[in-house]
């Protein structure tokens, strides 16, 4: 019964046929000064009402000697479900603030997730069944957000990034502050005004009740924390043009450190390694590009905390959300959080062809065509003490440890369209397919960005 209307695309849809009335080219032309590129957000879904708001994204190319690139770029994202989800973000990038070459990124976020996807731990170690979360299906529904549960995030990070060799070999550092409040769904909050046939089931419990129940997440844990991270790493960049790169390289080393303060009472670290390569098959019309990613704990007496455990750790993103693997940003076709452990590779691969180039208001535009696959697995499992549900109903029907079905890993597909204005400002608009249906069917994203 959920139903999601993306209104957002008439708006992109209107942006296109304009563009039908300039003249058709690839020229381009270096812009100056502050560009504004701007789009309204709307959407619904049957479980937390009305999306409304608006995101909007600021370039300053300077004198244009150095477009496509930039001095200072702000990114601006404010929405709100009327049922109580939330994005208030402000993102801000600049490499001419500071002196020596100084790159400085900035990133203030409070997100609230009241229906958040989980599905538990350690890919398809946890089970996944659709018909449990579909009340069309009378026999085995049990809740529209069983594999759900409630998440206010407040996320802070300041990076820096500085020349070693050059400003194609950098070094990193930084300091993030994550303040997590975590729950089970308030099913009154969102029951609240509708028809008795529509209303969510109340006295049901929750997929993430039943991990707290049987201690599978912590009494220290259930209710969220503060975490601090200290950020150090090197980054290898070749790539022509940041946001939107026909060739180069693009590497990174990152490890994370959590220190003994806050909601962490035994410090613990994870490491990434991250390879881009963006090829040129056709010049300026047709690139392939992959990414081949590893991310996971490399000391800790106890697993990080499992709501920090899906956040993906990377050197540059202005991203809304940086949970997976699974969803928009990782794992097209797949849920979101599908995919989480204590370690986790991940590979994209996508073909970008240049459909359409034009000069539309005097901007340069074009619309790009994607295919692309995404391929995820665990590697390092996160330890679950299954001792207490073991023989309980809940075990056969939340759990299915197998080694074989787990040998694969997870695979979604699909394809794409970007919207990119100036080079800079990109929409995305993905429909991804799951490889297999204990990841889901599919799923519609449309998002500020390529996914790497």
């Amino acid at each position: 019964m959920k139903k999601t209307i993306p209104f957002t695309l008439l708006a992109l849809l209107l942006f296109f046929v304009n563009g039908f009335a300039q003249e058709d080219t690839v020229k381009t032309t270096a812009k100056k000064g502050w560009k504004l590129g701007a789009l309204p957000v709307i959407a619904y879904d049957a479980d937390l009402g009305f999306q409304y708001g608006a995101l909007a994204q600021l370039n300053d190319f300077g004198d244009g000697t150095i477009y496509p690139d930039y001095k200072h770029m702000i990114y601006v994202e404010w929405s709100r479900y009327t049922k109580g989800t939330g994005v208030n973000q402000i993102f801000y990038d600049t490499k001419s603030l500071l002196p020596k070459h100084l790159r400085m990124t900035v990133d203030v976020s409070y997100l609230t997730d009241k229906a958040l996807d989980f599905y538990g731990f350690n890919g398809y170690d946890a089970a996944y069944h659709q018909e449990y979360a579909d009340d069309e299906d009378p026999d085995d529904y049990i809740s529209r957000v069983y594999y759900k549960f409630d998440r206010k995030q407040l996320r802070t990070i300041l990076d820096f990034q500085g020349r070693i060799t050059s400003q194609k070999f950098r070094w990193l550092a930084g300091l993030s502050y994550y303040n997590f409040k975590t729950g089970t769904v308030d099913i009154d909050r969102l029951n609240k005004g509708k028809d008795d046939d529509e209303k969510l089931p109340d006295s049901t419990l929750l997929l993430y009740d039943k991990y707290v129940n049987y201690g599978l997440i912590s009494e220290d844990e259930k209710e969220g924390g503060n975490i601090f991270y200290i950020k150090t790493g090197l980054i290898y960049d070749t790539r022509d043009n940041e946001p939107a790169p026909n060739r180069g390289l693009w590497d990174e080393i990152i490890l994370q450190t959590a220190p003994p303060i806050g909601s962490v009472k035994s410090a613990f670290a994870r490491f990434e390694v991250t390879h881009r390569h963006y090829i040129p098959l056709v010049a300026e019309k047709l690139t392939f590009a992959y990414r081949l990613a590893y991310q996971g704990t490399i000391f800790g007496k106890e697993p990080a905390p499992f709501y920090v455990q899906s956040l993906l750790i990377n050197s540059f993103s202005n991203a809304t959300n940086n949970d997976g693997l699974g969803g928009a940003k990782s794992l097209r076709g797949i849920k979101r959080n599908r995919v989480v452990g204590d370690g986790t590779i991940l590979a994209n691969a996508e073909l970008r062809y240049k459909i359409w180039q034009t000069r539309l208001f005097r901007q340069n535009f074009y619309i790009a065509a994607i295919g692309f696959a995404d391929y995820g697995k665990i590697v390092q499992y996160r330890d679950l003490d299954l001792s207490l549900i073991r023989n309980t109903p809940d075990y056969e029907q939340n759990f299915e440890p197998d080694a074989e079905k787990n040998k694969f890993g997870h695979l979604g597909f699909g394809a794409a369209l970007r919207l990119v204005l100036n080079d800079n400002f990109i929409v995305a608009v993905d429909y991804g397919f799951a490889g297999d249906k204990r990841d889901g069917s599919s799923g519609l994203y449309i998002n500020i960005g390529h996914l790497f």
